[in-house]
């Protein structure tokens, strides 16, 4: 591959104020991820303590294809993650987190989805194999009866629409708007805009890690009503469904 080749997938990496993590991330995506990737690293503002952090990391401590995406869409990271879909140069997009939060080990099979037909292939910490290590008791309970209930009862084939550790058809994300206002809804929006549009969605089992430096930024209590539209949404395509035709 030379270097005006487009890379088999981009991985899009919304941060802010990650100046404790990035050089980590760098490093573990050097070591493990699949080969012939660019990553984007996303942010809003030009003080990110991200941005000097990554700077200081010698080059052999960062991926060899790395670009800043500044988001101009819109404040937070809803914007910033749909600002690195739209920059990326490859037909894969895989969203991760600065966190260390997502489980390489299931990048791989996850990007063969994709190219084997799926328009989303979602990690899922609730599928058989999957875990969930830490986090708010309340954040992990809400998502995890939200992805069961609409696995079993709108038919989603995914038990994790809201994990936000996604790949993604570039196609299908260039041909799908996203309506989602704020945090991390775009991934659940996108999943039941798939299935409901009548592409593949599959699933991979994976662990999840919350984070060791740095602060969430996640905002349950102001994003809620967002996760809420969409459940809402699923269920109501899923009723269409079964309408007598």
């Amino acid at each position: 591959m030379s270097d005006g080749d487009p890379p088999r997938y981009s991985v899009v990496l919304p941060v802010f104020n990650e100046a404790g993590n990035i050089g980590a991330f760098c490093r573990k995506a050097r070591a493990e991820l699949p080969p012939d990737y660019e990553l984007l690293i996303c942010y809003d503002m030009d003080g990110d303590t991200t941005l000097p952090a990554l700077a200081a990391l010698p080059a052999n401590a960062r991926p060899a294809r790395l670009r800043l995406i500044k988001n101009e869409l819109g404040p937070g990271v809803r914007y910033a993650i749909e600002a690195g879909m739209r920059a990326a140069a490859a037909p894969i997009v895989l969203v991760m987190m600065a966190d260390l939060s997502d489980d390489f080990r299931r990048i791989g099979r996850m990007l063969a989805l994709v190219e084997g037909g799926a328009v989303v292939a979602c990690a899922s910490r609730y599928s058989a194999g999957g875990e969930q290590i830490g986090g708010p008791l309340v954040k992990r309970t809400l998502s995890r009866a939200a992805g069961l209930s609409l696995h079993a009862a709108a038919g989603l084939p995914t038990r994790d629409p809201t994990n936000s550790f996604k790949a993604y058809s570039k196609a299908f994300l260039d041909r799908t708007p996203i309506e989602s206002r704020a945090g991390f809804a775009l991934a659940l929006e996108l999943t039941v805009k798939a299935h409901f549009g009548g592409d593949r969605v599959d699933e991979v089992p994976a662990s999840w890690y919350d984070r060791t430096a740095g602060d969430s930024r996640f905002r349950l209590r102001k994003w809620l009503p967002e996760y809420l539209r969409w459940y809402a949404w699923a269920f109501r395509a899923r009723g269409r469904q079964l309408l007598p035709r």
